[in-house]
């Protein structure tokens, strides 16, 4: 048995995200198990370096998980050898020049989404790493959500027959900041600075129907900024600027329609904080974060409209769990696992930076529809 380090430059880990579910649960948690597995009973183990511009936080994240390697040097860690890998989870603004300069230096991209703030720019860094023959990647974490991959189970056993349709509900209540701190940060409001709830989830959703139901022929999208002045992390005043709520419509291949509301100004009345329902011919199913259950058409009941009386069904119990049948670990450490056996191993990783252009493509043309009111295309992109 031997353990091969792989040294990952980790920047924008000080924030949320970074911290939470890249750092601690997925890079230090496989450090934690012992490495990633791979053949003959060897083992992949990440030694991070976490890069950012402020570095009394880096320091103090550093001492937090035992003394890990810091630097405020973007050139100073693309300048080491034994850090092959570059990953941004910086604000989107910000990660086309970094890692543009990461490809540059020949290192292996991984990046949050959305990959840039344009499709042009998203395009470009794609190729960009095709030319430099380096592996990349996009995180596309909600594959690897138990409940999403249980419904992806579902329709790969033909479980629906043919699929109708799709509904989607996304959010919950982000507080304005004044009485109770927000708990996602000011910028997401501020579309001068990428916020936006349409950049945001649209890059997602276009993941998750691509595939787990089937591609994206159109969409029709409405936003809205239901909240128009809300408070920073300063407690100080400011007007939202970026749509705060979206409602699309999409077109799938086979006439497959899905429906999505996206929102933070939404009170949450249903098991999770997004769930899908998914109806077929043959059956249906609501999926959520972990959790997914069916009704098959052989106990599907049969209602009667009638507001003058009480109603006699119980339209819950005829819904039925779908098993876990196997361990499912956090998303986001499920895709690391397999980014650095494909860097190591050269293993299949399926979502690359073209990928991650798709979702950039979807958001843009969401917000061409929102401004137009018009339905919109979504031409194949070239590679």
């Amino acid at each position: 048995m031997s353990i091969q380090h792989v040294g990952i430059i980790m920047s924008g880990v000080t924030g949320r995200m970074g911290t939470n579910q890249h750092l601690l649960r997925s890079i230090l948690a496989i450090r934690d198990q012992g490495g990633v597995p791979v053949r003959d009973g060897d083992f992949l183990m990440p030694d991070p370096i976490l890069l950012g511009r402020n570095a009394k936080k880096l320091q103090a994240l550093s001492e937090m998980y035992d003394g890990l390697r810091w630097s405020t040097s973007l050139e100073e860690c693309l300048a080491n050898p034994d850090d092959i890998i570059y990953f941004d989870a910086q604000t989107t603004s910000q990660r086309y020049e970094c890692a543009k300069a990461a490809i540059e230096a020949g290192k292996h991209v991984y990046c949050e989404k959305p990959s840039t703030d344009s499709l042009e720019t998203a395009l470009e860094l794609a190729r960009l790493a095709e030319q430099a023959d380096i592996k990349h990647g996009v995180v596309q974490d909600k594959l690897f959500l138990p409940g999403l991959m249980k419904l992806k189970r579902l329709v790969d056993s033909g479980f629906f027959g043919r699929i109708l349709s799709i509904r989607g509900e996304f959010g919950y209540w982000v507080f304005e900041g004044d009485w109770q701190p927000a708990q996602r940060p000011s910028w997401n409001y501020r579309s001068e600075d990428g916020g936006g709830i349409i950049v945001d989830m649209l890059c997602h959703w276009r993941y998750v129907l691509d595939n787990i139901i089937a591609p994206v022929k159109s969409v029709m999208c409405l936003g809205a900024t239901h909240i128009p002045r809300r408070f920073d992390e300063q407690s100080s005043a400011y007007v939202a600027t970026a749509d705060d709520a979206a409602y699309a419509i999409f077109e799938l291949e086979n006439d497959i329609v899905a429906q999505i509301n996206s929102s933070w100004c939404v009170r949450v009345y249903r098991d999770e904080l997004v769930t899908f329902q998914v109806d077929g011919t043959h059956g249906s199913a609501v999926a959520g974060l972990r959790e997914c259950k069916v009704q098959h058409r052989a106990f599907t009941p049969k209602p009667v409209w009638n507001p003058d009386v009480s109603n006699p069904i119980n339209f819950y119990e005829n819904w039925q769990d779908v098993p876990d049948n196997q361990n499912f670990q956090n998303g986001f450490k499920t895709q690391w696992e397999l980014f650095l056996k494909h860097v190591v191993c050269d293993t299949p990783f399926p979502w690359d930076l073209f990928e991650g252009a798709k979702g950039v493509q979807l958001a843009e043309l969401g917000l061409r529809s929102w401004h137009e009111r018009s339905w919109v295309n979504v031409p194949p992109l070239e590679r």
